[in-house]
């Protein structure tokens, strides 16, 4: 069946903020406007794992709101990246040579000392196989996780080079469907 992956609603930080694994509240507004529109595009039946961080749980709750049956559970492997010593600090004050290191090591490297590309695409990996095909699944996430879930899509399961993760794609309170 199918899997849709719905992004949370614009988190509420600083333009330019590293904020992956902030357990950060989104935009009300936005986060109902974004519930209402996915309440109305999900198919009955459909099962939800929600990340464990705040924005996510609160698109979870207006869905829910929306669509009583729509019951959920938090899944950890569905958290964004965590930058570690990166978070909450602007992407432009990050050294250039920790990015650097970053990307000449992406597969491998934990920037910010917290978790890897690898380790990211591996969780979700696992998330992705113990999905019930037979039903129709929706995950609440993040940027990152939906990288890492077109990248099982395609077929691929390991990371190598920068320029192989997919650029973002997918707005805030935007979703995709697999």
């Amino acid at each position: 069946m199918t899997l849709w992956l719905a992004r949370h609603a614009r988190a509420l930080v600083a333009p330019g903020i590293c904020y992956g694994a902030l357990d950060i509240a989104a935009d009300a507004e936005l986060t109902l406007a974004s519930a209402q529109a996915l309440a109305r595009e999900l198919p009955l039946g459909t099962l939800v794992q929600v990340s464990p961080l705040k924005r996510c749980r609160q698109l979870a709750d207006a869905l829910q709101d929306l669509r009583p049956e729509l019951h959920f559970q938090t899944d950890a492997r569905l958290r964004e990246m965590d930058f570690g010593s990166w978070e909450g600090t602007l992407w432009s004050d990050i050294p250039r040579a920790a990015v650097d290191a970053w990307t000449a090591d992406f597969a491998q490297h934990r920037f910010g000392g917290r978790e890897s590309a690898s380790e990211v695409l591996a969780r979700v990996a696992a998330a992705w196989d113990e999905r019930d095909v037979t039903s129709h699944t929706l995950w609440i996430a993040h940027s990152g996780i939906a990288q890492a879930a077109t990248l099982l899509h395609q077929g691929v399961r390991q990371v190598i080079q920068a320029k192989d993760w997919p650029l973002s794609l997918l707005k805030c309170g935007e979703w995709l469907v697999f």
